[in-house]
């Protein structure tokens, strides 16, 4: 498996990262939690370390998954989750946005709980919040960071102008947005800004 390290941040990950969303989320059914522990399991002994992961997704049981199916190799893998939605208490579903500095924090601490662990390798929005500046989340971040509880800071289908706001507050480590065969976008104002700023690009449905 070749390694990437992302932008400036030095953080390396397997050039293939394994998005999870679709084990418990998304297209179906969830999938059966053993036989996707198992999954998990091999994509690790094949050289996989990136894996990619929300609170969104479910809610809330596919960082459960992830978090139980990675335990054993805590210390191997890098494990990015996300916050920025808002979520209804009583079906769960997503209700818009929120990305308030204090809800991104308790989001923080749920997903550790959920992943089994006491640091969040890449903790991106998931979605611009356009009520809070993104100084804001930027800054709440930062607290995370310092107080050890995230490592890194990313961002998801943000623009340009966004990025460089938040990049300027704290290092900002990746961007997360589709890309594919089919969906070229990035390249037209997104990837010149990264390689200027020193930012890693992790692609979404990259088999389109």
């Amino acid at each position: 498996m070749k390694k990437r390290k992302l932008g400036k941040s030095g953080l390396e990950v397997s050039a293939i990262g394994l998005g999870c969303m679709g084990m418990s989320f998304g297209y179906g059914p969830p999938k059966d939690k053993q036989e996707m522990i198992s999954l998990l399991r091999a994509a690790v002994e094949r050289g996989v370390t990136l894996f990619d992961t929300a609170e969104v997704y479910g809610p809330f049981t596919n960082e459960e998954l992830v978090g139980e199916g990675l335990a054993p190799f805590r210390q191997q893998v890098v494990i990015a989750t996300k916050f920025g939605f808002k979520l209804d208490p009583k079906s769960g579903r997503s209700a818009g946005v929120d990305s308030r500095p204090e809800h991104i924090k308790e989001v923080a601490e749920a997903s550790l709980k959920r992943l089994r662990t006491d640091v969040i390798d890449l903790f991106y929005q998931h979605r611009v919040d356009p009520e809070v500046p993104i100084e804001d989340v930027a800054g709440a971040v930062k607290e995370l960071i310092e107080q050890g509880k995230v490592k890194h800071f990313g961002l998801s289908e943000a623009g340009v102008q966004t990025i460089r706001r938040a990049h300027a507050v704290q290092p900002v480590t990746a961007l997360q947005n589709e890309y594919s065969l089919w969906w070229r976008r990035p390249e037209e104002e997104a990837l010149p800004a990264l390689e200027e700023l020193g930012i890693g690009f992790v692609s979404f449905s990259p088999l389109g």
